[in-house]
């Protein structure tokens, strides 16, 4: 069967982790010229404002543990938006292809003849090691990253970090502050140091962001001091250098980020 004619197109953009000021040029364009926005939860209103006044706007509610539009809901609106001549953009944020199932989409609309053109961000992890001053890779440290989420079925943790067990791998959980006791118990079972280094970073990207550092054993007493903002939990010894720069300050490491 023919597709229908499109006209439109979809953009799958990455707004980075909040600030309008860390998102790329790309993607401010991309943002400034949309006639439909599709966007996440976390998107804030200072990226929204970039939008033309007569551009639709949709949230689509995207956020872990809270009521959300159904993807496929989501992908179809993509669809029907385009259909009508629209250059829609579908708003992410941080990186789209970063647990941002833009696979999903971008096969979606492939599938019935839709344009579509995805423009990378700033992820979570990387803005959160920027923003508080340490690598996410040292020599002798940390040779390799491992993003991962947290994913709950039946209050049981689904993921599988088995190879996150070297102690030179440095372990970036988005999602993760619900399932830190889980985390834990995975990780130290798998056969990670307890005494690991941890970084519980909450808003990452925001003027309230902030980190609570300390060991793997202590993960899920350092998650529950969260304020309920979304947290990055960052598991490997290259915290320790946010850990010793902010521990002169404050003897619980708990620091709000500086304007």
């Amino acid at each position: 069967m023919p597709h229908d004619h499109v006209a439109g197109r979809v953009l799958l953009v990455g707004a980075g982790p909040g600030p309008a000021d860390m998102m790329t040029v790309r993607a401010m364009r991309a943002v400034q010229g949309a006639q439909a926005l599709l966007y996440d939860a976390l998107v804030g209103p200072e990226i929204l404002d970039l939008a033309p006044a007569a551009c639709i706007r949709i949230q689509t509610g995207k956020r872990a543990g809270r009521t959300s539009m159904a993807q496929d809901t989501i992908n179809r609106l993509m669809l029907r938006l385009a259909r009508r001549g629209l250059t829609v953009v579908r708003l992410k944020g941080g990186d789209p292809s970063i647990f941002g199932r833009v696979g999903e989409e971008s096969a979606f609309l492939n599938s019935r003849g839709v344009p579509v053109e995805i423009v990378p961000g700033v992820t979570t992890a990387c803005a959160a090691a920027a923003q508080f001053d340490f690598p996410l890779t040292h020599r002798g440290l940390a040779r390799r990253v491992v993003f991962a989420t947290a994913t709950l079925t039946a209050g049981r943790l689904v993921s599988d970090w088995d190879g996150a067990a070297d102690p030179e791998t440095t372990l970036a959980i988005y999602m993760g502050g619900a399932a830190a006791e889980q985390i834990r118990d995975r990780l130290i079972a798998a056969g990670r140091s307890p005494s690991t280094p941890v970084a519980v970073i909450e808003s990452v990207g925001s003027p309230r962001a902030r980190i609570l550092a300390g060991s793997l054993d202590g993960l899920a007493a350092l998650a529950a001091r969260t304020g309920g903002g979304p947290v990055m939990i960052v598991v490997g010894e290259v915290t320790a250098l946010a850990a010793d720069t902010f521990a002169q300050e404050s003897p619980d490491i708990l620091h709000v980020l500086r304007a």
